[in-house]
């Protein structure tokens, strides 16, 4: 690298990271600048498809996008690793060694400087420090995660088959408790079904949907708080059509390995538990060396994005906490504000690099769309529309909600190569099979 070259570090290659990453690529190219983008992971996966692929439904190996290959294309460089601290004085990240699935190493704990900085690390699963959910619980956080999921549910479901064939009467039931009424829960619940129901076309010819037996747990008054209460309640009678049992107003208070334990003294059985109840910034080990964070361990931002303890650090997506003039609650870590910060703080680095005063950013909430798999979509779209409110259902709202992944995916791959993806997504759908079972 060249002395003088403008560094831009960006940790976490998430949809606010990867989208600013290629942004600044395309933009600046290798020639005066240098954009590094940090991941703990080697793949990016758009973290609303998770639940598809902990079900199966979804092939994650076909829709995720390679870093190394992607960064060659779009003229950043990669580094595999995970940040465990920040030296804001020297301007450096620390990044922890990195070691293979036997304890070997394989890149050292190194640093790198940066002239900017943007974190972009996302969020993980809040579990709220609940006796047990740690232990007996899967999130759904990660492609592993989610893998984890599957192969979890794949045998259970092969056990539940194969005592159904030795005898016919058997009851056997897969049991499923998912805390959380939020769109990964219910999005989830509904997915289980629909796998369930595809299992028959790959050699459970006797298992289907009715043996399944999902829970569906949230802790406020209904599921769903960010729809419209109409749309809540059509989803919520979606959910039980297809034989979900919703418990609202229900607390949890331990996970056990039998089941999930309610405030009320009940214990929902289950052989897969699953906490979706709520989300926090991603741990950093080594801390942030003395920037701003809130009760939730994200950064707090100014109007620019950028960090109120430094202004070359920013913070974009999940791990950001943006309160906007006239607002009492933070930016919702939606995909849709992710997006829309990577836009911003895309606009002020050039606008910092060129002496130019930074802009605010400013949420335009478009919405939030809740798939239940192939048997339903309900959402509700904000902006100048019906007073600034419009509920969508059914087809309408599947192709809103399949919009929002083509944005993605152009935003990250440019026009040309996006809709060659989209048209290969939709090719796939028809001959690929219907369940990834391995």
């Amino acid at each position: 690298m060249k002395i003088g070259k403008t560094q831009i570090v960006i940790v976490g290659g998430g949809a606010a990271g990867l989208e600013l990453a290629a942004k600044l690529g395309r933009r600046y190219g290798r020639k005066h600048h240098d954009i590094i983008l940090i991941d703990r992971n080697r793949t990016h996966i758009w973290k609303p498809l998770l639940h598809e692929v902990a079900t199966g439904s979804l092939d994650a190996n076909m829709d995720e996008v390679g870093y190394r290959s992607h960064c060659h294309r779009w003229g950043y460089r990669y580094f595999y690793g995970t940040l465990s601290s920040i030296d804001r004085a020297a301007r450096q990240v620390h990044l922890a060694p990195v070691n293979d699935d036997t304890g070997r190493e394989v890149v050292a704990a190194h640093t790198i400087r940066y002239d900017y900085l943007v974190l972009a690390y996302g969020s993980v699963t809040n579990d709220f420090g609940t006796p047990g959910v740690a232990a007996n619980c899967t999130f759904l956080d990660s492609h592993k995660q989610a893998d984890r999921f599957r192969d979890r549910l794949l045998d259970q479901c092969l056990r539940v088959s194969r005592e159904m064939t030795a005898n016919p009467a058997s009851n056997a039931r897969v049991r499923i408790a998912i805390v959380g009424g939020g769109a990964t829960g219910v999005e989830l619940a509904a997915e289980l079904f629909n796998a369930a129901d595809a299992l028959g076309f790959y050699g459970l010819e006797v298992f289907d949907g009715s043996r399944l037996e999902v829970t569906l747990i949230e802790a406020g008054p209904r599921i769903l708080p960010a729809l419209p209460e109409r749309l809540a309640a059509a989803a919520h009678h979606e959910l039980e059509a297809l034989g979900v049992r919703v418990l609202t107003d229900t607390q949890i208070i331990a996970s056990t390995a039998e089941g999930m334990v309610t405030r009320g003294g009940e214990v929902i059985a289950a052989d897969l538990q699953v906490w979706a109840a709520g989300v926090k910034a991603a741990p950093i080990a080594g801390g942030l060396d003395g920037l701003e964070l809130a009760r939730s361990g994200q950064v707090v931002v100014r109007p620019s994005l950028q960090s109120t303890k430094d202004e070359r650090v920013f913070a974009i997506g999940d791990c950001a906490f943006c309160v906007l003039a006239g607002q009492e609650r933070p930016v919702p870590p939606r995909a849709q504000a992710a997006h829309q910060m990577a836009d911003v703080v895309f606009r002020n680095l050039g606008r910092l690099m060129t002496g130019n005063a930074t802009v605010p950013f400013v949420y335009k909430d478009h919405g939030s769309l809740v798939s239940l798999s192939r048997f339903s979509t309900v959402g509700s779209l904000m902006g100048n529309l019906v007073g600034g409110k419009l509920a969508v259902e059914g087809r309408l709202a599947r192709f809103l909600y399949m919009s929002l992944y083509r944005m993605h995916l152009i935003a990250i791959h440019g026009w040309i190569k996006g809709a060659a993806l989209i048209v290969v997504g939709h090719v796939n759908r028809i001959v690929r099979p219907r369940l990834k079972l391995h």
